[in-house]
Parts: C-alpha cells; sequence; structure tokens
C-alpha cells in the first residue's frame, strides 16, 4: 500500500503540469500602424514550469506537492502549446490550447496488493477571450481583456500482480471559469520590446489568476520571439477532487503573423 501511495504522490506533483497548462494571452510584438482590417497570429511556445500546492484525487489524502519542471520534464509523454489572435484595430479575439499527457509507474516494496502501480494522467486548459485597446500608438497598446478558461484533468491508474491484478480507477475534473484583466506591449526600439499580461478571475474554482512578463525580439515582419516569466495559480475543489497549486518557470515563445 506505501507504494500504491507513492506513485499516487508522483501523480500529484504532474497532474496539472503546462503545462498546465495553462491558458495565454498573445505575446506578439506590437504591430505597426496599418490600414483596417483583421490580422492573424499564432503562437507555439515552451512553458519550462514548476508545481507547488495542495492535491488529491481518489479520496486519498491531501497530498503536499513541490516539484520542479525537470521532475515534470523525466515523465512527461506528450506536451502541445499554442496561442492564437485575431486583430482588428482596437479589437482582438485570442485562444490558447494546452495538453499534456504524464505517466509514472513504481513497485510496490511488499507486493501485497498488487506487485506494481501504474499512473496516467493527461490536462486540458483552453482559453478563449476578446479585448479592446484602451490606449494604443506607433509603439505599443494597452488592452483590457475577458474570456473563459476551461480545464479538464483525468487520471487513471492500473494494478498489476497479486490480489488487484488488472484492476483499474479513474478520477478527474472539469470546470471552467471566467477571468478579467489587461494586456500590453512596448517597443523601445523597431526591434526590441517588453510584453506582459495579468488575468484574474474565478468560477466553478474558488480563484484562477494568471501573469507574465517578458522582452521580445522583432526578427522581421512576420517573426518575433519572446522570452519571459509566468505564474499562474488556481484553486478548485469538488466531491473529493483538490487541486490548489501555483506553476510558474520560465517561457519562451515564436510569434508568427499572417
Amino acid at each position: 500500500m506505501k507504494g500504491i501511495v507513492k506513485v499516487c504522490a508522483v501523480w500529484a506533483a504532474l497532474s496539472s503540469t503546462p503545462a498546465v497548462a495553462a491558458d495565454l494571452v498573445s505575446a506578439a510584438a506590437p504591430e505597426p500602424v496599418a490600414a483596417p482590417g483583421w490580422t492573424y497570429s499564432v503562437t507555439p511556445y515552451f512553458w519550462a514550469a514548476g508545481l507547488s500546492g495542495e492535491t488529491s484525487q481518489f479520496g486519498l489524502p491531501v497530498i503536499d506537492i513541490d516539484a520542479d519542471f525537470s521532475d515534470i520534464f523525466d515523465n512527461l509523454d506528450f506536451a502541445a502549446m499554442l496561442i492564437g489572435e485575431a486583430r482588428n484595430g482596437p479589437y482582438s479575439l485570442f485562444g490558447d490550447l494546452i495538453y499534456t499527457k504524464l505517466s509514472a509507474d513504481s513497485a510496490t516494496p511488499r507486493g501485497i496488493l498488487a506487485t506494481s502501480v501504474d499512473v496516467e494522467t493527461s490536462t486540458f486548459a483552453g482559453l478563449a477571450g476578446a479585448g479592446y485597446s484602451i490606449l494604443e500608438g506607433p509603439s505599443g497598446r494597452l488592452d483590457v481583456v475577458g474570456g473563459v478558461r476551461v480545464w479538464s484533468v483525468d487520471t487513471d491508474i492500473s494494478f498489476s500482480g497479486a490480489f488487484l491484478d488488472g484492476e483499474k480507477r479513474s478520477d478527474g475534473a472539469t470546470w471552467v471559469d471566467g477571468l478579467v484583466g489587461v494586456r500590453g506591449n512596448y517597443a523601445f526600439t523597431p526591434n526590441f520590446y517588453v510584453t506582459g499580461w495579468g488575468l484574474v478571475g474565478a468560477g466553478q474554482a474558488d480563484i484562477d489568476w494568471d501573469v507574465m512578463a517578458g522582452v521580445g525580439y522583432r526578427i522581421n515582419d512576420t517573426f518575433s520571439a519572446t522570452l519571459g516569466y509566468r505564474a499562474l495559480g488556481v484553486d478548485y475543489s469538488n466531491d473529493g477532487f483538490l487541486f490548489d497549486a501555483v506553476q510558474q518557470g520560465p517561457i519562451a515563445g515564436l510569434t508568427i503573423r499572417f
């Protein structure tokens, strides 16, 4: 049984990584004033976040988690992160999709109930929103934004050997939060700029927040690269499922305009 608890603790440190995950606004560089019409951009990005807080699933006791990115990366099977934005003058629509899949396994020391336990978790986080520029000029802009974030976490535990051989258990939760905030950017030179955002809200979670600050470089009219630091926190609990955690770490993205 100690082995089962151990592998569930490993799961706890992994189950909502960015990697989770999760939920951005565009980090694109300031755009020059252009003729009216829609412009579009996509930003694949990578967020090397650690995770700290408390979590609980499967009716187990609350587990304290404190995992750095290297711990998470060792158990990462797949991750995809992408931002999209459409803009027309002061109006903007944006979205962010994050999906991660992680797994861990452990042998049980005594092997009475099971000889080994496999844990697999997948996390989806999606944000859709809209914004309006309250300040705008040739060097940058400041937008007020609002949006909806959807979280979904699913975890499967499989037992092998002994009394529980072939047994499987699943647990998970899906919830929705509304967020409001600001995002902006400012160019110091034609190539270098600063960018950032701040969002906060609630809904089915008690609180849901997201902040980022970074610097970027405009490579040309099509490509820009951004490097910054991001922190995201959420506190959700329902019917024995708990995820109260903060994810934070460096983030890097490449924006493509068309």
